[in-house]
């Protein structure tokens, strides 16, 4: 049987598409198509095809009929982090506003893996309920800096501790600062930078997404 029509009958037994097993091997998807419909004998990206079809190259090549003969799949990227005792916590490209900032545009996310041990130095929350984002602006200097990476805690949502560090949507905006619950009901959002005035949120105008409950800065 030839290269093309072992990698025709892998793509068809695993539901993939050319384009993704292109996108798995780093070649275009035409190559793909070429070496399916032209009939090629062999192809230097053998290896990364077979591992991306959870075969052998010995079966794409067409030296043994059977794909899982000698296939040893990869541990998956939760598996490895586990047996390392990592845990996956969420990394926004959003920046949220010493001062404010504008919570309506896109977001996108990526997973990074940190010490289970490292993790509880500064929260028991669950993994799913923590997420990393950077900090803008100088309204909580010298607490924070701009652009200080921020663990933030969000299963913690209930002002019950007094003058703590939150993040915070408020009139659309997000933003990192002190809060303090007042005995008429309002809550104080303060700067540590003394030049920036504090504001009184009521009727809740203010949301809480999280306390920060960690900073990681360069030096």
């Amino acid at each position: 049987m030839k290269l093309g029509i072992r990698i025709a009958t892998r793509l068809e037994e695993l539901g993939m598409s050319q384009a993704e097993l292109a996108r798995q091997v780093g070649i275009k998807q035409p190559s793909i198509n070429h070496l399916i419909n032209k009939g090629a004998q062999g192809s230097k990206h053998v290896l990364e095809i077979a591992k991306a079809l959870q075969t052998t190259p010995a079966y794409i090549l067409g030296e043994t009929d059977d794909p899982s003969e000698g296939y040893v799949p990869l541990p998956s990227t939760a598996a490895v982090a586990a047996e390392l005792g990592l845990v996956p916590v969420r990394e926004i490209d959003l920046s949220f506003g010493m001062g404010s900032t504008y919570l309506d545009i896109p977001v996108t996310e990526t997973i990074r893996h940190f010490s289970e041990d490292w993790i509880k130095q500064y929260t028991r929350a669950d993994p799913d309920q923590l997420l990393f984002a950077q900090g803008a602006g100088d309204s909580m200097f010298p607490t924070l800096l701009d652009s200080d990476l921020m663990l933030i805690d969000c299963s913690q949502r209930n002002l019950n501790m007094a003058d703590k560090i939150w993040v915070a949507a408020y009139a659309g905006c997000g933003m990192i600062k002190r809060l303090r619950q007042m005995p008429d009901g309002g809550v104080k959002i303060l700067s540590d930078n003394p030049s920036v005035s504090d504001e009184i949120a009521y009727d809740g105008e203010l949301s809480l997404i999280g306390r920060v409950v960690a900073i990681v800065r360069k030096i």
